[in-house]
C-alpha cells in the first residue's frame, strides 16, 4: 500500500477514534458549554481561555487562524492519545483548565468537546458557529474577528 494512502488511513481511523468514543461525560453537557465567536475572542483576548483551533494544517492556511488560537489537528498523528496529550502540554496538564475549540462550522469541535469532557478535561466550550458560520451565527470570518496568518503550517 504506497505511504500517502497508509497515512491517509492511519488519519481517518484516529478521527473516527474521536468521534466514537464515549459521547457523554459527567459534570456538564456540551449544550452548557456553549460561546459565540464574540465571546470567546474576549475571554481568549482576557486569557480567561485557551482557544484551540483543531482544523487542519491546509484549512489554517486558507483562512488564517483566530487571534491567539493554538493550532492543535485533531488528526494528529498520534491518534486520540496525541491529541489527548496536545492539549494537555497546552494546558500545562490541567484538566481544569478552561478550553475553547474552534473549528470550520462547529461540528468537528462538538465531537471533540464531547470527547475532552469524557477524557476528564472539566470545563472545555465550544465555539459553535466556528470560522466559516453555521446555523447558530456567522462565524469567525464574517464577523471580521482578528485573524492570525499560517505561514508555517
Amino acid at each position: 500500500m504506497p505511504c500517502f494512502r497508509r497515512h491517509f488511513i492511519r488519519r481517518a481511523l484516529a478521527a473516527a477514534a474521536i468521534v466514537v468514543l464515549p459521547l457523554s461525560a459527567a459534570g456538564a453537557g456540551p449544550d452548557s458549554l456553549d460561546l459565540s465567536a464574540p465571546e470567546a475572542r474576549a475571554r481568549a483576548a482576557a486569557g480567561e481561555i485557551v482557544l484551540i483551533d483543531i482544523r487542519r494544517p491546509d484549512e489554517w492556511r486558507a483562512t488564517g487562524v483566530a487571534e491567539g488560537a493554538t493550532r492543535i489537528d485533531m488528526l494528529h498523528p498520534g491518534g486520540a492519545e496525541g491529541f489527548t496529550r496536545a492539549v494537555l502540554e497546552r494546558v500545562e496538564g490541567d484538566r481544569n483548565a478552561p478550553i475553547a475549540l474552534i473549528c470550520r462550522t462547529g461540528n468537528r469541535s462538538t465531537q471533540v468537546q464531547r470527547y475532552l469532557l469524557a477524557q476528564g478535561f472539566t470545563r472545555v466550550y465550544n465555539v459553535r458557529e466556528g470560522m466559516a458560520g453555521s446555523a447558530t451565527g456567522p462565524g469567525w470570518l464574517s464577523r471580521g474577528l482578528p485573524l492570525e496568518a499560517c505561514k508555517q503550517c
